[in-house]
């Protein structure tokens, strides 16, 4: 029953916490990306503290170059996106007829009863058009929460001195580690940060390129929804190959070029993983694709979209803290991307395998 216990206090505390980042999730969102700001604005605040610029002043003038920066690519990527909205009808009705003609050509082979190229009930029949009133509260929402985080960005630069004063009067037992373990921490989240900006950045130039000379109208918009979708690994370059092989597929009138867009996408994504990102990015978060995955589908369901970029830092962030606990060590291995393989696996992987081949051989 004492064996219990500690497995009891362990799921209950896992319950917990779910519960608590669930259901936090308005307050501890903007948080977090608040802090990853934070980390990722310190230099630039910094370098402005040392031409003895007042820390406030500097500080507001990071968040305002950034913020005005990042307006005027939203400002040109809604542009794209409005244009694109009120061609919509014209694509729909592209999508339709080439569909009904599809459907036509497979019922010459299948017979019409198998394939029933019916499109009387309009493409647009699923939408959830009800459902207007929960998308502006949404969108309300989100909005909010993009106006809390330069605060909360600029509160975190401003008391950094504070916080550092609280780790070490937190720390005095042990302090050494405490602090090795923030600065740890504080590393792998503004490198990941930095590197990610800058793998972005050369994905949406390559991808941009090639719209670009393929002719794609909306080359700006589809490019940085390339580079955006490939900040959520394995899943998102899915989802943005499809849309943008599908737009492609929509506006010509051959199929070289939905084939030759999703070639040059796999090609751009292959070429960042390989190359791009362990040459920018290098190994500074260390968690194997196995923990990525699952920090991915735990972040979407409790965060969103959000969940999904930021589990991946602090599934980092959590193997380093689970490395400096001596009792919790094996899990921050777990977590690693380190396979060394020993005498002693491999003689127990040999083992187990005479050991199931008795058993077959037996039954």
């Amino acid at each position: 029953m004492n064996r219990l216990q500690p497995i009891a206090h362990f799921l209950l505390i896992l319950v917990l916490g779910a519960l608590v980042l669930k259901e936090g999730a308005f307050i501890l969102v903007p948080l977090v990306w608040g802090i990853f700001f934070a980390f990722a604005l310190y230099p630039i605040s910094s370098w402005f503290e040392r031409k003895r610029i007042p820390r406030a002043f500097a500080i507001a003038l990071a968040i305002l170059m950034v913020s005005l920066v990042a307006t005027g690519v939203l400002y040109l990527l809604l542009n794209q996106m409005v244009g694109l909205i009120k061609e919509a009808p014209e694509i729909g009705g592209n999508l339709e007829s080439k569909l009904s003609r599809y459907l036509d050509e497979l019922s010459l082979f299948l017979g019409r009863d198998l394939v029933n190229p019916d499109m009387d009930s309009g493409l647009y029949d699923f939408l959830p058009g009800e459902r207007l009133g929960e998308t502006l509260f949404a969108t309300g929402k989100s909005l909010t929460l993009a106006g809390i985080i330069p605060i909360y960005t600029f509160l975190l630069l401003y008391y950094k001195d504070f916080f550092v004063e609280f780790l070490i009067r937190f720390s005095s037992k042990n302090q050494e580690s405490v602090i090795r373990w923030a600065s740890d921490s504080g590393r792998v989240i503004q490198s990941y940060l930095a590197g990610m900006i800058r793998v972005t950045g050369v994905v949406a130039v390559l991808a941009g390129l090639f719209f670009f000379l393929v002719g794609v109208k909306y080359f700006v918009l589809f490019a940085a929804f390339i580079a955006i979708m490939n900040l959520i690994p394995y899943v998102g370059v899915f989802v943005s190959s499809f849309f943008a092989v599908l737009y492609v597929f929509l506006t010509t009138d051959s199929l070289f070029y939905p084939v030759l867009t999703l070639a040059a996408l796999w090609g751009i994504q292959l070429f960042e993983n390989n190359i791009v990102t362990p040459l920018v990015v290098g190994s500074k978060v260390k968690v194997n694709a196995l923990a990525v995955i699952l920090a991915i589908l735990l972040g979407g369901w409790l965060w969103g979209i959000s969940g999904m970029v930021l589990f991946i830092p602090l599934t980092g962030v959590l193997k380093i803290t689970l490395e400096r606990s001596g009792d919790l060590e094996a899990f921050g291995y777990l977590l690693g991307d380190e396979v060394p393989v020993s005498e002693e696996s491999e003689n127990l992987w040999k083992l187990l395998r005479r050991k199931y081949l008795g058993r077959r051989k037996t039954d």
